[in-house]
């Protein structure tokens, strides 16, 4: 049943992973299609794809190891760790940028035309200092906001003295031997068994695994597996990550989200019983759905531009009901 609902991603095409993990273990693992075309790559569960807005729960989780370290309060003022920020944002709080509801502008609008290179979180951080205004007074809305967990890797970098992926690497990823996961930067890190990112161009399809926001880490630069994230799962269980009450806060409602169905917690959506988060960039489309009372997950990595895969995650989740 699973081969038929994901029977667009068979064959010569941009493919996609799926894993439904049960008390920590997997019992599907299944892979289809290409991971690169041009190379005719197949992909398997150790492929790695750039998880987009999947890596803003390992981001919260970083700022929440460190409040547990006592090197940052989720109360701090974000200026507090990145002064150069406008006045504009003088209210705003770690919690409000894990939340979304910090009212911090969109770097994506404020980029000058005819940009070519890629931004990364410095240039992001620079483009937010010099734009003193905000969409709405911190903590009194939501508003969905890339800005600001790229903010939140920023923060993460001076509160703990250490670059964010190497933060990550240590404290994270090596902890819980996800070792091939990583916070990619061109030049500086390799991403092992590496899927790219192809749209759908006709009859054709068009490799686009990168644009001018595919750089920044804390929002979406982290690239993982099904393998990995399987780890990363069972982590969330286990206690050994996040002490109990540093998971209670990720996974409760901590704003209203723009659905009334769902709430948000710290890179998390909630819906129901499921905890949740899709992620999608150019050519990658991907989503994880917890479902901890029943101790059931699904993870769907795809690398394509479409379809979504939330819905065939939810379609996957019911037959393990």
């Amino acid at each position: 049943m699973i081969d038929a609902l994901m029977g667009i991603y068979r064959g010569a095409v941009p493919g996609a992973c799926v894993a439904v993990l049960q008390d920590g273990k997997a019992v599907v693992r299944r892979a289809y299609g290409l991971a690169d075309l041009e190379e005719g790559v197949a992909a398997t569960p150790a492929t790695n794809y750039r998880l987009a807005s999947m890596t803003k729960q390992i981001t919260a989780a970083a700022i929440l190891l460190l409040a547990e370290r006592g090197l940052l309060s989720i109360d701090d003022r974000a200026r507090k760790w990145l002064p150069a920020l406008p006045h504009s944002a003088d209210a705003v709080l770690v919690r409000h940028l894990l939340a979304h509801t910090s009212g911090v502008l969109d770097f994506e609008d404020l980029i000058p035309e005819g940009r070519s290179a890629q931004l990364h979180d410095a240039d992001v951080l620079a483009l937010l200092e010099a734009h003193d205004r905000s969409y709405f007074p911190s903590g009194t809305r939501f508003r969905y906001s890339n800005s600001g967990y790229i903010l939140l890797a920023s923060v993460v970098a001076r509160a703990s003295g250490t670059h964010f992926p190497a933060f990550l690497r240590s404290r994270i990823f090596q902890p819980l031997g996800m070792e091939s996961t990583v916070a990619f930067e061109a030049g500086a890190s390799q991403v092992a068994h590496r899927a790219f990112g192809y749209s759908n161009a006709g009859p054709a399809w068009k490799r686009t695994d990168q644009d001018l926001t595919s750089a920044t880490l804390g929002d979406g630069g982290i690239y993982s597996s099904i393998d990995d994230l399987a780890k990363w799962d069972a982590a969330l269980y286990d206690g050994r990550l996040l002490r109990p009450e540093s998971l209670r806060q990720a996974f409760a409602a901590a704003a209203a989200s723009d659905d009334p169905a769902v709430r948000y917690g710290f890179g998390w959506r909630l819906s129901g019983d499921a905890l949740w988060h899709s992620g999608e960039s150019i050519g990658f489309r991907n989503v994880i759905m917890r479902y901890p009372q029943r101790r059931t997950t699904v993870i769907v990595l795809t690398n394509r531009g479409s379809p979504e895969p939330y819905p065939t995650a939810l379609a996957i989740a019911e037959l393990f009901r």
